[in-house]
Parts: structure tokens; sequence; C-alpha cells
């Protein structure tokens, strides 16, 4: 049964009678200054005829809360909005559709958490396919967990324009991603993203993207995911955001799972975020250069906290606090050629041997692990089991500084690769507090091999200078 709708606001016909009426008055000014000044009326009402720039959603003939499926008049409504140059805003309640495509400079905008498009299932949910502009603004978005089409990967998908802006969307219930972004740029901001399949936003190959101050969350493989089809420059700031409980449905060791995620996209700065419960990395970057990741909370991880992986060259991790995982800070794979970091001034702690898999390697419980071109200065670990830092991983250790770092209650403070073939590397002005295994270990891969360096022997190492450490 449908409602029965609500009066409509008064149709521009009606609007341009009254101001047509007004003109033919102020033909006879010469008479009446008083109708001299209803005339000039006339700008105003025209104003109001206009609606501002406005295009009523109920002036298109689109009712809310019917049951009927409104795509073509949503579509007409759209296409008329664009072409026009005008937003068109759509009342409070529920609008089902399918298969709606957005034209360059389509505007929608709605009443914030109120207004509902509710997705039906056969096709993909709104689209663009190029453009330099397209806006939505104060609509929630419901997937309503129904099939999408094999030619999208979101329920909203956007290829290709130029300029979006989404503000104040909720999106949710998206049988792939929720939002998908290919080839875009421009601002993704205030938005809630929750309930997707696969991740709350996926945006790939982008050009000046800004993502931030957005809720992303309870979503079955990834939270915000920005990637590239080959290495490259890709520049998006991901700032402010607020992440939570992001499952890893698709199994494996690490590429699903994680709160923000970039693969290959260089040159990203991952600012101020928020970021708890993911099943393994609140941030991860694989192939990431020149990627900057400062102050960030990292609650909960599932596993590694923040990682720096593979073929990357160029990083900056500073600044977090993290709290739980299985490992604080990886920057690893210089065995692929992952090089050159700075990890600077963080707090890790409550750190777990427990984590999501089988381990391999060095296992968990280790609070920052680094291996080439790295200074790893002022952070404080604590309650690492196994170690505070590892220092390479056997031959894999080049020119890495370890200074003014406090670690305390950890198994070992510092594990160094004595492996013939590692690189210089200096562990000088550090300060160690229950470690009962040793300020200062050296290890071939995962055994220790030394006594404590902090003491004695560290001279027996071309490669290691110990110096200037207290250790209680």
């Amino acid at each position: 049964m449908t409602r029965t709708p609500a009066p409509s606001l008064p149709t521009r016909r009606r609007l341009l009678t009254g101001v047509s009426g007004l003109a033919g008055l102020a033909g006879l000014a010469v008479m009446s200054t008083g109708l001299v000044r209803a005339a000039s009326a006339e700008p105003t009402l025209l104003a109001q005829a206009d609606l501002r720039g406005g295009h009523d959603g109920d002036l298109a003939g689109l009712l809310p809360d019917v049951v009927d499926d409104q795509s073509r008049r949503l579509q007409q409504a759209i296409d008329d909005a664009a072409r026009e140059g005008r937003i068109l805003r759509l009342p409070a309640g529920d609008y089902y559709f399918s298969n709606l495509t957005l034209p360059d400079g389509a505007r929608l905008a709605g009443v914030p958490g109120a207004t509902r498009l509710i997705y039906t299932g056969r096709g993909h949910g709104l689209l663009a396919e190029g453009g330099e502009r397209v806006a939505l603004d104060g609509l929630v978005i419901d997937g309503a967990n129904q099939r999408l089409g094999e030619h999208v990967r979101g329920l909203v998908q956007l290829r290709n324009v130029g300029n979006l802006t989404l503000r104040d969307v909720q999106i949710a219930g998206s049988a792939k991603y929720g939002l998908a972004l290919e080839g875009c740029g421009g601002t993704v901001e205030q938005c809630d993203l929750s309930g997707a399949a696969e991740a709350g936003l996926y945006a790939v190959e982008s050009r000046t993207l800004t993502i931030r101050d957005n809720h992303v969350h309870d979503c079955g493989n990834g939270g915000i995911l920005v990637h590239r089809w080959s290495k490259g420059f890709d520049g998006t700031l991901i700032s402010g955001n607020r992440i939570a409980r992001i499952a890893a449905t698709n199994g494996g060791t690490g590429p699903f799972g994680n709160g923000i995620n970039l693969f290959r996209a260089g040159g990203v700065i991952i600012n101020g975020n928020h970021v708890s419960d993911c099943a393994f990395s609140a941030i991860r970057a694989n192939s990431a250069d020149n990627c900057q990741i400062i102050g960030n909370q990292a609650l909960h991880s599932g596993e590694t906290a923040i990682y720096s992986e593979f073929e990357f060259s160029g990083a900056v991790i500073a600044n977090n606090l993290i709290d739980g995982g299985t490992m604080g800070i990886s920057v690893a794979n210089f065995d692929r050629g992952g090089r050159l970091s700075v990890i600077s001034g963080n707090l890790v702690r409550n750190l777990s041997t427990s984590g999501p898999y089988v381990p391999k390697n060095s296992g968990f419980g280790i609070g920052i692990a680094v291996e080439a071109d790295a200074s790893v200065s002022g952070n404080t670990i604590e309650g690492a089991p196994k170690w505070g830092v590892m220092a390479g991983w056997g031959p894999y250790l080049r020119d890495v500084a370890l200074t003014g770092n406090m670690i305390r209650h950890c198994g070992a403070g510092i594990a160094v690769s004595v492996v013939e073939g590692a690189g210089a590397t200096l562990v000088q002005g550090n300060i160690f507090s229950h470690t009962p295994q040793g300020a200062v270990i050296g290890t071939r891969w995962n055994e220790t091999v030394t006594g404590d360096l902090a003491r004695q022997g560290a001279e027996a190492f071309a490669h290691l200078t110990v110096r200037n450490n207290v250790a209680g």
C-alpha cells in the first residue's frame, strides 16, 4: 500500500503566473507609486521560482516511502538537474532504485540520515563514467546486500571523475565494495561506510584524492584501500578517519583484513587516523614509495599494527600510538628492495605472541623490526614478549642506527643479526629496563647466539657498534 503524498510545493507555473500579474501591474506605475513598489517584487519572486539553484524531487514526480521502484523518475530528475546545472534535492524518505547513472555535473542532496536510496539488486547502484564534477551530499545509500553486476566493483562506482565530492553520505550493505573510485580526484569526507562484503572504500589510480574524517566500520575484508595498477606516484591524503572492526573473510596472511592498505601507491600521507580491531594491520603499505604514516592510533590489531613492506623506497613512521598486535611496526623485505625509513617517536605496547596463523620466520611478539637504511630513534616500547627491536633477518641488514630508544619489559631489548654479510649497525644511547634475556643480543635468524652485547662481546662483530647504552 502506498502512502498518500503530502501536498506538493507551489509549481513554477503558479509562481510565474503571479510574477506575470505583477509585471502587468507595473505598467500602471505612472498612476500609482504603490503599484510601482509591487512591480519591484518581481526579481524576488523570480528567485523563488528558480528555487535558488535547487531542483526538488517532488517537482520531478518523486514520492518518498512508496513501495514502487522509482529508478526511471530518479534518472530523469538527475539528468534534468545536471543539464540545468542544478542540485537535485530529495526530501526525507525511502526511494527504491537500481541502475542509476550520474552524468557530468550531477549533484544530489538529501536530508542527512533521512533520505534513503535503497538498491533493489538489478545491475548496479550509482555509476558515473567520466566527467568533471559529481557531488553527493546528505544521502543514505543502502545496498541491502543485493547482488551487484560484474561491470562494477562497488555499490557507488565513480570512474574518471575529475573532481568528486561525497559529504555526509552513508553507504551500507554492499555486496562488494561500498564506494569504488577509479581514476578519480576530489574529496570524500564525513561519510559513514559500513557493512561492505569487501572494503568500505576502494580507490585505484587516484588523482589528488583526499579521504578525511570518515567512519569506516564492520567490513568484510578491508577499510580504506588505495591502490594503483602499476607502481607510481599517487598522492592521496588519508586523514582523521575512524576505522573499526575490519575482518578478513577471504583469509590469507595479510592482503585482507587491514584498516588502511596501500598497494603500489607512492607519495601518500596517512595521518591522524584512529584504527582499531582489524584482523591484520591497522595500516599496511605494500610497495609504496615515500609514504608518511604519522600521528595515528592503532589499537587491538590482529597481526602487525603498522607495516611497510616489499618493493618500497622511503617511509616515515612517526609519532604513532600502538596498543596491541603481534608486532608493532615492521619495515621489511630488503630481499625485495625494501629500504630507507625513519621510525621515530612511536609508542608501542602490549604485544602478543598469539596471531591469526602459525608464525614463520621471526614469529610474533616484537616491537619494531627493520632491515635496511633505517633510523630508529626516540621510540618507547613496552611489553614486547620476544624482542623490543629486531634489526635484520639473516644477511638482510644494512646501515641501521638504533639510538635513544626506551625499551622495557621485553623478552630481550634489541636483537641484531650477526649472520655473515650483515651490514653496519649502530646501537647507541638506548635505555633498557626489565629485559631478562639481555639488552642487546646477537642472532642468526631466529636463534640467539651471543650473550648480552651491551655488556661485552660486541667487538667480535665488525659490522656492529654498541656503546653508551643504559641497561637496568
